[in-house]
């Protein structure tokens, strides 16, 4: 069982910058990868960023490449999520998810489906 847990989302306005934090507890060991989803009241979870657990190797939706950076602390077992140049278009629900390993290229994980765990979500609110 994995935990995680999100937070660091507020009311923010065009242009500002904000850091999002995952805490993930439990087994950590089995984890490939953890990832941001995010989502809008009506739509679909859409991918935005992931990162491996253990190698690092990040990837990024084309929406948010070169605005938005992904890490992760492997003694604090806590991903971020920093965003700046905040847009209206990135107001959501932001969630972390946590996946095993399934031998896949990395784009299988840009999708929903692979993802055995999930946070609650915090809120991201960009005015204009």
């Amino acid at each position: 069982q994995v935990t995680l847990v999100e937070s660091g989302g507020e009311l923010v306005r065009a242009g500002d910058s904000l850091r999002l934090s995952c805490s993930v507890s439990g087994r950590t060991g089995t984890i490939y990868v953890v990832t941001w989803f995010r989502q809008v009241p009506g739509k679909e979870r859409d991918f935005v960023s992931g990162i491996s657990w253990s190698g690092g190797v990040t990837f990024y939706s084309d929406s948010v490449r070169g605005r938005f950076t992904i890490s992760r602390d492997n003694v604090k077992n806590i991903m971020y999520l920093q965003m700046t140049n905040l847009k209206p278009e990135d107001t959501a629900v932001y969630y972390c998810a946590a996946s095993p390993p399934y031998g896949k290229a990395i784009d299988y994980y840009t999708a929903p489906q692979p993802y055995t765990f999930w946070g609650q979500g915090t809120q991201v609110t960009v005015s204009s």
